[in-house]
Formats: structure tokens, C-alpha cells, sequence
């Protein structure tokens, strides 16, 4: 199983940067409902942000396998701060559309404005994060990332 993990540690560090996130929204979501919602596991938005995890994750352990001043960690961190940037923009954004719109159309095909009905899906609200979801995502990804090479034994 060593074997399989280390195969590209990169991976391997990023998925358990991603599965640890879900796994702590899962946990929450259960102690503050009760339910054990295993849409968690894949579901978007919420704290800590796994897509902000993953990213920490992946370009800590690029920048203590190939070098802080690399290229690559350069790129990664460029990719990392994309990805970072548009789930606390555009995806929150996203998000505050749908909570919009989740309000006004029960009102709308109650006659108010449209007089027909059509088929109305909920919308989704948790697209994006805050920052201190994000904050915390990256807190997460950055530990993950030396925990995990440690015990790969590709880090002091």
C-alpha cells in the first residue's frame, strides 16, 4: 500500500488534501443536523473550502519536492491562486444568483408577475466560499502536504 501512495506522492497528497476537507464538512454537516448526508462527500461550498485544500495541498508539496524558486511551484501557485480566487469570487458570485433566484421565482409562479407555471428546480447556493472558509482550506492543504510526505518519508 506504501507503494501505491508514493507512486506520485503529488497525487496522493492533493486527494487526501481534497478527501479531508469533504470528510470534515461531512462530520460537521452531521453534528449540526443530526443527519449523516454523504452528498457531502462531493458537494461544493462550505467550511473548509477542499477546493482551496487541494491546491495548498498539492503546491506545498511542489514547492518541498522540486524547490520553492522551481518553475513548476511557480506555475502551481499560479494555478493555485486561479482556482482560490474564483471560488471566493466568481463561484460565490454564482452563489448569491442562485439564493436570488431560489427567493423571487416561488413568488413568480405564485402569479405575481408570470402567470404560467414551469417545471422549477431549487437552485444551488453553495457554489463559492468566504474567505475564512478559503483561509482555513488552505491552513488544512499546507498541513496535509507535510503530514503526508513525512510519513511517505519524502520529508524530514
Amino acid at each position: 500500500m506504501g507503494h501505491l501512495l508514493s507512486y506520485n506522492p503529488l497525487i496522493t497528497v492533493a486527494m487526501f488534501g481534497w478527501f479531508i476537507a469533504q470528510l470534515i464538512k461531512l462530520i460537521g454537516t452531521l453534528i449540526e443536523s443530526g443527519k449523516l448526508d454523504f452528498r457531502r462527500l462531493v458537494d461544493t461550498g462550505g467550511m473548509p473550502s477542499s477546493h482551496t485544500s487541494f491546491v495548498s495541498s498539492i503546491t506545498t508539496a511542489v514547492g518541498i519536492l522540486e524547490g520553492f524558486h522551481s518553475t513548476i511551484f511557480a506555475v502551481s501557485l499560479g494555478f493555485s491562486v486561479i482556482v482560490v480566487y474564483d471560488a471566493t469570487n466568481l463561484r460565490r458570485s454564482a452563489g448569491y444568483h442562485a439564493q436570488w433566484l431560489n427567493r423571487i421565482v416561488p413568488d413568480l409562479l405564485q402569479g405575481k408577475v408570470i402567470k404560467e407555471k414551469f417545471d422549477y428546480k431549487i437552485l444551488r447556493e453553495l457554489l463559492g466560499h468566504n474567505p475564512i472558509e478559503v483561509f482555513v482550506g488552505a491552513i488544512l492543504g499546507i498541513g496535509i502536504a507535510l503530514v503526508t510526505l513525512y510519513f511517505l518519508g519524502l520529508y524530514p
